[in-house]
């Protein structure tokens, strides 16, 4: 097994096909992060890695997946078949979507599945909750009570109401082309809750097809450790540079 292309601040990145890398790490991790190839495009690298579920079957009981409703229909076979069982899946929401086609609904979300091998409650499933604060404006009294009881002052008041809150299945997180490195770099807003769910603070993730290595980012963020795999040397340069430069904990949402 070569050294790590890049090693640093509880990452590392590995240059190659996952493949051929997952085999040799010699390694077991608490989840997987994956965003393979939709086939949706006919762009040269948009193909489908056959045989990269079972791969990753052989490091974790545990992966969210990215991919549209067609991707997953397309390749539900590869999933059964390495023993992957779904969990459930959840809507990212986007600010911009992609429309190929003028004969259909702009699609502007794309889904992530979770999967699993094995036995559900030996892998790690917490829900992240979130703090979600709400001012309403409230009716005080109808006019009917003012005919028994007469004028009672401002017929209205506001309030706030919050306090955790478990995280919903459709989550909004905002793209940003302008700062990306990579086409389908995914923003920290919504691999941040999944990680979250499926990694234990302390522990560790994988992601075989890392692109941008905006799991890395996040994995530092919430105190995880996280080893990426990715196949274009340009790609790993430039995730490496932005390891380098460190991370915000508040406002970084790309």
């Amino acid at each position: 097994m070569s050294a790590p292309y890049y090693s640093g601040d509880s990452v590392e990145i590995y240059l190659g096909d996952c493949r051929e890398v997952l085999p040799a790490l010699g390694r077991t991790f608490d989840a997987a992060i994956c965003d393979p190839p939709y086939g949706s495009t006919s762009l040269a690298w948009d193909r489908w890695p056959t045989g990269w579920t079972q791969a990753v079957g052989r490091v974790t009981d545990s992966m969210w997946c990215f991919g549209s409703l067609r991707m997953f229909m397309a390749n539900a076979a590869e999933f059964t078949q390495a023993e992957w069982r779904l969990s459930h899946d959840v809507v990212w929401e986007k600010n911009k979507g992609a429309g190929f086609h003028v004969d259909r609904i702009r699609r502007v979300h794309e889904l992530a599945s979770h999967w699993y091998r094995g036995a559900w409650a030996d892998v790690c499933h917490e829900v992240p909750v979130t703090m979600d604060a709400r001012r309403h404006r409230r009716d005080r009294f109808s006019a009917a009570s003012d005919e028994i009881h007469g004028a009672r002052g401002a017929r209205n008041y506001e309030t706030d109401e919050g306090g955790p809150r478990m995280l919903t299945s459709v989550i909004r997180a905002w793209i940003k082309h302008g700062s990306a490195i990579h086409p389908t770099q995914k923003p920290l807003a919504i691999l941040t809750p999944l990680i979250e769910y499926a990694v234990p603070p302390g522990g560790s993730i994988i992601d075989p097809m890392a692109g941008s290595c905006s799991t890395a980012v996040a994995a530092r963020l919430t105190g995880r450790r996280a080893v990426c795999i990715e196949a274009d040397e340009a790609m790993c340069e430039k995730a490496a540079r932005r390891l380098d430069q460190g991370v915000l904990p508040m406002g970084d949402v790309s």
